[in-house]
């Protein structure tokens, strides 16, 4: 039975997503595969790389290829999916006339839920385990409230990658949460994919005096960001999500210089945690298979879970067929590594801040040390958010 792993696999995020698909697949084996009624079946991983990362593959060239692996492989599932919102959303007519599950792990985009709701008979086989845009900023929205009644912050300069998804996560912060609250927002800049020198936007929140500095980015170079802001030591605390900072490996990488940062993982699993086991247990499986921590803080939580949850969903129905597996799939109801897992009406696994209720989203910040420390939320928290030294309310 094999399982399609289908992102753009030279991201950090979709490599070791690809990574924690195959762990996940060598456990089911080594139990003797899936029950499929009165046999058991061995699961088998194929990969293709659809290269949506990169700046110059066209959304049509990313579908094409989803398209042809689905023609040549035997895939019965297809996990991870697009890595980016705007190849998700035309590759759901891909799948949605292949009529096969997809359970995404890493595109984030809304709108997926949108089109399940608007057409469901359509994009039912469609579903996303990862965090998207919507709960991406509940949760930073959470992370702002929480600085604002520990700290009285209400100042933010917001510095974002200019992406439909960062962009969405910008827009619904404003509208849901600063806007209503009466924060102070500064300047909201956004910058292009390849950007490394964050300095001007910097100096600007320093000039301004922020409090915070909202980033959210996605990019391999969004590291320097950090780095820079270390180097001024700005009275203004950064928080948000940049990719590079989200693994252990960054320390080494940015040679120490980005304690104090604070930084969303997506999804729980993606950290060990001192309070939810199967969190501990996948980090520490994926660890000891690879012999190097996770460094993505999305994509391979969810992708693992995602196996987990298809092979569930095969043996309730005890069938291969696709509208029973999509079945089960709407009424799972899973303990995993993230925390519990359900879909709501749009095939979107729930999020909250209490893992026995839904999956959780955390907020690390690194210290001096070397160390990556769950600060937020309280169901999780191992210590307290530690300020820079010259920040004030």
């Amino acid at each position: 039975m094999v399982i399609g792993v289908a992102t753009s696999l030279t991201t950090l995020e979709g490599r070791d997503s690809l990574l924690a698909a195959r762990l996940a697949v060598e456990e089911i084996n080594q139990g003797g595969g899936v029950a499929v009624g009165n046999r058991r079946v061995r699961l088998k991983i194929e990969a293709v790389d659809l290269k949506d990362a990169q700046a110059d593959v066209t959304v049509e060239d990313a579908v094409a290829r989803l398209e042809s692996f689905l023609t040549t492989s035997r895939s019965m599932a297809v996990v991870a999916g697009p890595f980016r919102s705007e190849v998700l959303l035309p590759a759901m007519d891909v799948i949605a006339r292949r009529q096969i599950p997809m359970l995404s792990t890493i595109a984030m985009t809304p709108a997926m839920e949108s089109k399940i709701m608007h057409q469901p008979d359509t994009y039912r086989t469609i579903f996303r385990t990862g965090l998207n845009t919507r709960y991406l900023a509940d949760g930073l929205i959470a992370a702002m409230r929480f600085l604002n009644q520990q700290y009285g912050f209400r100042r933010v300069f917001i510095i974002s990658q200019d992406a439909a998804w960062a962009r969405s996560t910008v827009s619904l912060m404003l509208k849901l949460y600063f806007k209503p609250t009466g924060w102070q927002i500064l300047a909201t800049r956004h910058y292009p994919y390849e950007t490394d020198d964050f300095s001007v936007a910097l100096a600007e929140a320093a000039r301004k005096d922020a409090q915070v500095i909202l980033s959210i980015f996605d990019t391999p170079h969004s590291g320097q960001l950090v780095v820079q802001w270390k180097a001024r030591r700005s009275p203004g605390l950064l928080c948000g999500f940049i990719s590079p900072m989200m693994g252990p490996g960054a320390w080494k990488r940015f040679n120490g210089r980005i304690g104090g940062v604070l930084n969303m993982i997506f999804e729980l699993g993606n950290i060990p945690s001192q309070t939810v086991a199967p969190a501990s247990r996948f980090y520490n499986a994926f660890k000891n298979r690879y012999q190097r921590e996770i460094e993505a803080g999305h994509g391979p939580a969810p992708t693992y879970e995602s196996i987990y949850l298809l092979a569930q969903a095969i043996t309730a129905t005890g069938s291969l067929d696709a509208r029973r597996i999509t079945a089960a799939l709407e009424g799972a109801d899973r303990m995993g590594a993230m925390g519990r897992l359900r879909f709501n009406i749009g095939h979107q696994v729930i999020f909250g801040t209490d893992p026995e209720e839904a999956a959780v989203a955390c907020l690390i910040q690194w210290n001096e040390r070397g160390q990556r420390v769950i600060v937020y939320p309280p169901s999780l928290a191992e210590g307290e958010i530690l300020l820079p030294p010259s920040s004030a309310p």
